[in-house]
Formats: structure tokens, sequence, C-alpha cells
């Protein structure tokens, strides 16, 4: 006699054990990163009362980021242990409608953040930008609200498709049967397809034209200085922040690169290409928010004391 889908359930394969591991050793570090962005700017706008564009910046990338590694890890997590709750109504669209929800707004807030230093950093002689950068700090806010009610509408979006798809058929036996019926309605799932391709596209176009603006002004700025037998410190600075922004735009465009693979695998049920695309996208998150701590002296400086105090105590005991 067969056993039942939920006597089942618990039976973890050697390949889901594996990617559970590799997941959790990617994602929670990631966590902590950003949780420690968030914290160390809120303890700030408890202090000070207020934040400055970038801060806020920061802090929603943090949070979304936070979130979406979060609910990455416990998709992996309940596909790997509890395999058949996926097939209970709501859960497998709640977790694809968070999860894209924040995945989307880490995207759109990371080039909001990339257009903000473009425009605070680089120098041009024109009028419309002379006139953004006036007013960038203003918008700032605006473009965070934007980003934010554009990636709730993705995730209602994402949620409403996924539902009319595939976890109305109660016909379902295992979670690649669920996979097999999306393959067969892709005509569903390709509005989807076209917004998350969009949103992708437009993240990462904005990142590509605000780093070449960024890195013409600085490379013009660091000959400027050369003629004018400028000193070795401020040279130093401009290549320093020459290569921030071009290890920023590798990073971004290694993620574009397989946030498109995940794209074309996604019908693919246990695709090795899928698993390890969507292990560089868990990973990217983290590596991206630690070199933003790194490049911020205040960020970096307080979460050096913090890992001090919380080496002082761990000697302690």
């Amino acid at each position: 006699m067969e056993a039942s889908p939920f006597a089942q359930q618990y039976n973890v394969t050697s390949y889901g054990a594996m990617a559970l591991a590799i997941t959790t050793l990617v994602a929670f570090p990631g966590m902590w990163i950003n949780a420690s962005i968030v914290c160390v700017l809120c303890i700030g706008w408890v202090k000070k009362k207020t934040l400055n564009s970038n801060e806020k910046i920061l802090l929603l990338l943090g949070f979304s980021r936070f979130w979406c590694l979060c609910f990455s890890w416990i998709y992996v997590f309940v596909t790997e242990i509890f395999p058949y709750s996926l097939l209970v109504h709501p859960i497998f669209q709640l977790l694809q409608g968070s999860y894209s929800f924040f995945n989307c707004s880490s995207l759109l807030v990371s080039a909001c953040l990339c257009g903000f230093y473009c425009i605070k950093i680089a120098n041009f002689r024109n009028r419309f930008f002379s006139h953004l950068k006036g007013k960038i700090d203003r918008m700032v806010p605006w473009l965070l609200l934007g980003s934010v009610m554009f990636s709730l509408i993705t995730g209602i979006f994402v949620y409403n498709t996924i539902d009319k798809t595939v976890c109305r058929n109660l016909n379902f036996t295992s979670q690649e049967s669920l996979w097999k019926t999306a393959i067969g309605r892709e005509e569903l799932l390709f509005p989807l397809y076209f917004l998350i391709g969009f949103l992708f596209t437009t993240s990462f176009m904005v990142v590509i034209i605000s780093a070449v603006f960024l890195l013409f002004s600085l490379w013009r700025h660091k000959c400027k200085m050369q003629t004018n037998s400028m000193n070795s410190l401020s040279m130093d600075a401009h290549i320093r922040a020459m290569k921030s922004v071009l290890s920023f735009f590798i990073m971004y465009s290694i993620n574009f690169m397989f946030l498109i693979l995940t794209l074309v695998y996604s019908m693919a049920y246990q695709s090795h290409v899928l698993v390890l695309a969507q292990l560089i996208q868990y990973a990217f998150p983290g590596v991206h928010s630690l070199f933003l701590i790194l490049s911020n002296p205040k960020l970096e400086k307080t979460l050096l004391r913090i890992l001090s105090c919380v080496k002082c105590k761990l000697c302690m005991r």
C-alpha cells in the first residue's frame, strides 16, 4: 500500500538537504549584514530625529533585502522539508508573492541608489543635470514611495497569476506536477514574465547609465587633478571611488545575467542551472550590502564597534 503524501513529507533527499544547507550558508550572512544596516540607521534616526537622502535609500534597501532573503530561505526550507505543504492553498501564492514584492523593491531601490550617487557625485555642465542635482533630495522620498507601490503591484500580480495558473487544480500530487502544469499554461504566465523581464531590464539600464556617467565624471576629474598636480590623497580617493563604482557595475552585471537565466530556466523543475542562478541571487544582496558598508565610513565604523563588543562579550564567557 502506497504511503500518503503527508506521510512522505518528512523524507528529505540528499539533494534537498544540500540545497537547504547551501542556501542557509548563503542567505543567513546576507540577512545579518542587511539587518545590521537597518539597525545602525534606525539607531542614528532615533538619535538625530532625521535621515539624509542616502540613509533613507540604504534603510529601505536593507529592509527589502533582509525580507527578500528571509522569504527565499523560508521557501527553500518548506520546499525541501515540508514539500506537500506548498500544495495547501494559499501557501505557495503567499510565498511567491511576498518574495516578488521584496525582490522587486530591492532591485528598484538599488537602482535608485545608483542614480542618486551618479547625480550627487558626477559633475557635468548641463542645465538639466544641475537642476536634478538641486532637486534630488526632494525627489528621493517620492522615488522610494513609487518603488514600493510598483513592488506591491508586482507582488499582487504574481499572487493572482500563480493562483489562476497552477494553484486551483486540486489534482496535484507533488510539487513537480505543479510545475509541469505551469509549463502547459505558458500563455497565462507570459504577462508575468514580461513584467518581471521589464523590471529587471529597466533597473539594470539605470545602473549601467549611472555607472557610465559616474565613471566618466570621475575619470575626467582625475585627469584634471593630474594636470593641475593635485596632491596624491585626492587622487587616491578618486581612484578608490572609480574602483568601487566598477565593482558595483560588475556585480550588477553578474546578477542581471543570472536573473535572466532564472527566467529562462524557471519552468525546468530542479534544473542545475536554475539552482546555480538562484544561489547567485541569494548571495548578491549580502555581498553588495557588504560593499556598501565598506564604502560608507559611518556604517563601517559602527559595525566594527558592534563586532568588537560582541567579541569581548564572547571572550568574557
